[in-house]
């Protein structure tokens, strides 16, 4: 792909071992500053793996990761700082349980940005506005349903004011009718300039927010394209085989 944009995250010849096996095998991947790469492949193709290994969620046995400018640093403070600068949204929420939607956002930015409570409280309002729960911030997390607590989960990354958010299948948790619900904040971020690296199975989000899309299978990367020549008749025999699968359905 040619790269028209500044780099904010850079993967070169990255490989990752579980023991004897290879989960991602000399994969180049290269996301610039406002773009959104959203990630496609089967099931143990890797993808998780691959978002993963940018924030060192994962280690990797081979090439490098530099985010910002900066080679991903081992351990430490330095890497502490750098998580501080990527957002992740899980498959699953990890929301505290315990705590408010409204102490869930602010106790990142008070505890590692040092914000005041008030300038955190502010931030997370209008953050809790923006995903539409502004009513929710004093509820707990057991009292939302499933597609309203993953955006109090992405309102809590945004609070951090990351370079680039990750998201790992941030719908596969949820039910049907709440997909379309975390999918239109994902767009809004997505028409707002946010750097973002997707894994999904949503082919309409893909389709519509992605500006471009990377297909992995068995560790390697297949197709790194725009998403129309993607899905109007990617050059990959074996992207052409997810599709046909996914689509179907």
């Amino acid at each position: 792909m040619t790269q028209t944009r500044a780099p904010l995250v850079v993967l070169e010849g990255v490989v990752k071992r579980f023991g004897s096996h290879q989960v991602l095998t000399d994969v180049d991947l290269v996301v610039g500053a406002g773009e959104v790469v959203v990630v496609l492949g089967p099931s143990g193709s890797g993808k998780s793996t691959l978002i993963r290994t940018i924030n060192r969620l994962e280690t990797i046995d081979g090439g490098r990761i530099v985010v910002d400018g900066q080679p991903l640093p081992d351990e430490g403070r330095e890497l502490a700082r750098l998580r501080a600068d990527i957002g992740m949204v899980f498959q699953s929420f990890n929301l505290f349980a315990h705590k408010s939607v409204l102490d869930n956002i602010t106790l990142g930015p008070v505890k590692v940005r040092g914000a005041s409570k008030a300038e955190a409280r502010d931030r997370a309002m209008a953050l809790l506005e923006r995903v539409g729960l502004a009513d929710k911030a004093g509820a707990s997390p057991a009292q939302l349903s499933g597609g309203q607590q993953q955006r109090v989960a992405i309102a809590r990354a945004l609070a951090m004011q990351p370079k680039v958010m990750l998201f790992d299948e941030p719908t596969s948790a949820l039910d049907p009718e709440f997909i379309s619900e975390v999918l239109e904040v994902m767009k809004g971020l997505a028409d707002d300039g946010m750097t973002m690296v997707v894994v999904t199975h949503e082919m309409g989000f893909a389709r519509s927010a992605a500006d471009r899309i990377v297909f992995l299978d068995q560790g390697r990367v297949l197709d790194d394209t725009v998403p129309g020549p993607f899905f109007d008749g990617t050059s990959s025999p074996r992207a052409r085989e997810f599709l046909s699968k996914i689509l179907a359905h």
